[in-house]
């Protein structure tokens, strides 16, 4: 049975991001796919900024936390990151989580949700770069949802329905495309 993981890549206070992935996720469930999905919530792992020196009282606490984020990810086979775009790009806590890892993401396929101004799109291509760098194999279909018209005064999730189209087609690219990596992995 494949394993993937819903990444909600935003931390923020008050995010749309909960309804996003909550949308995502009970979508998933409802398409009765012989796939175990679960939510996986950057804010449920409190990893330190890449590089960044620590007080020796908080190495430990980072370490595993880091372990626990690299151990989860590398639980996947493939992967849906619903992320917020800002400023033209994804948000810097996804960004940071994602550079912990490499081996854990290799030959692994990712989808992508996103919401903003315009749908998170201009997100969703900074990750296809940052990606690819990682060796994930992410697909052509994803989901879009606008502030303005998902969204009621940009905080109260009401998605139109023509967006279960694209993510009928985003779950199935991605299932494929994480069934055929598998083999690659071993």
């Amino acid at each position: 049975m494949l394993k993937i993981g819903i990444v909600l890549g935003s931390v923020r206070q008050g995010r749309n991001g909960e309804a996003v992935t909550n949308w995502t996720y009970d979508f998933a469930l409802k398409r009765n796919d012989d796939v175990e999905y679960e939510i996986v919530d950057l804010v449920d792992y409190k990893l330190p900024l890449l590089g960044a020196a620590l007080p020796e009282t908080q190495q430990a606490d980072a370490e595993t936390t880091i372990k626990a984020w690299s151990d989860k990810m590398a639980s996947f086979d493939g992967y849906i990151f619903v992320s917020p775009e800002y400023n033209h790009a994804v948000g810097g806590a996804l960004k940071n989580a994602l550079d912990f890892l490499n081996p854990e993401l290799n030959n692994k396929a990712a989808g992508f949700v996103g919401y903003g101004s315009l749908g998170g799109t201009r997100a969703h291509e900074n990750l296809r770069l940052i990606l690819a760098e990682l060796q994930v194999a992410t697909v052509r279909t994803a989901v879009t949802f606008s502030l303005i018209t998902d969204f009621e005064n940009m905080s109260v999730f009401k998605p139109a329905d023509y967006h279960k189209d694209n993510a009928n087609g985003m779950f199935d690219q991605v299932i494929a495309w994480s069934q055929a990596l598998k083999t690659v992995r071993g």
